[in-house]
């Protein structure tokens, strides 16, 4: 018989499992605060939110397809039976990146709070600001989630992601 079977099995045993779900999510809530904030006429320390959105949004893609594919063996020092402690520790440095640029986009948005009213005629980036809070916070939550679950794994000897 053709290993065929065994690579969709892989393929839809990791896309229902905990970690396959929710690292759809950080991709998806990563590119959303990236969007949100590269579409805006950003300026100063947004410049480090935009880097750490689209840095880590680009590493989840890569951690995603490599898991997806059941191709973490082929990965050099980080892969074979520390693919999970790689991903866990991915989890971790994202989450305390995202919390940074959490405080950054809560600043930001602050600073521009005088002009979220109805009749303000000018450019104001308050609401583009406080979206990409919401997406930060988000984004920030499901690594956490996913270094928790990834790291409780890791603790009870567990060597794979799925």
């Amino acid at each position: 018989m053709s290993p065929q079977p065994q690579v969709t099995r892989n393929f839809q045993e990791f896309l229902k499992s905990f970690l396959g779900i929710i690292r759809i999510l950080q991709i998806l809530l990563g590119a959303g605060l990236w969007v949100t904030v590269a579409t805006s006429k950003y300026e100063g320390s947004v410049h480090f939110v935009l880097f750490v959105a689209v840095f880590f949004w680009l590493l989840t893609l890569t951690l995603f397809f490599i898991t997806l594919l059941n191709k973490q063996d082929l990965v050099p020092i980080l892969g074979g039976e520390r693919w999970l402690l790689t991903n866990v520790i991915h989890d971790i440095a994202a989450t305390l990146l995202y919390l940074s640029a959490i405080g950054i986009m809560i600043y930001k948005m602050s600073k521009n709070a005088y002009c979220n009213v109805p009749r303000y005629k000018l450019t104001c980036l308050y609401t583009v600001y406080l979206t990409g809070s919401v997406f930060a916070c988000l984004t920030a939550f499901a690594y956490l989630l996913s270094a928790i679950y990834g790291s409780c794994r890791k603790c009870r000897g567990e060597q794979t992601v799925v």
